[in-house]
């Protein structure tokens, strides 16, 4: 499952690329004045530089891996809500029907992710034993360690 949804959130990656590249393609320097892309484009002219809204650049701390399966599942299932959400807010600023098409769609996966990701956290509850849930890191510790 873990590898399936990467695999697929990878694919959200390229799709959100080459929105940015259709959209940037051709701007004029008048345009890129206009629209505010004009500190992006001294630094990276109009290549995908992987970076937030705010203009934070993307980096491996936000790839929260703790090694306990009820943590890291806790941390996926918040990801995709967040992904959700920021999803949720480009609707509401883009009113080009190709670009919400497009963000609709990865939406909707975002919310399949989080119901399997539950499925998933289900389904590890239930093989944990009730008496020590929480207790112990099911990946790592053993009921033998005290």
């Amino acid at each position: 499952m873990l590898t399936d949804v990467g695999t697929e959130e990878l694919g959200h990656v390229e799709m959100i690329c080459a929105i940015v590249h259709q959209l940037t393609r051709g701007l004029s320097i008048e345009e890129i004045k206009k629209q505010g892309f004009d500190a992006y484009f001294v630094d990276h002219t109009t290549g995908l530089y992987p970076v937030s809204a705010s203009g934070v650049p993307f980096n491996a701390t936000g790839f929260a891996s703790k090694g306990d399966i009820i943590t890291d599942l806790h941390e996926d299932l918040a990801a995709e809500q967040k992904a959700r959400t920021t999803y949720d807010n480009i609707l509401r600023l883009a009113d080009d029907p190709d670009v919400r098409d497009v963000i609709k769609f990865l939406r909707q996966r975002e919310i399949v992710h989080y119901q399997r990701f539950g499925e998933s956290l289900r389904n590890v509850q239930e093989r944990l034993d009730s008496k020590n849930f929480y207790a112990f890191n099911p990946e790592f510790d053993t009921r033998t360690r005290k």
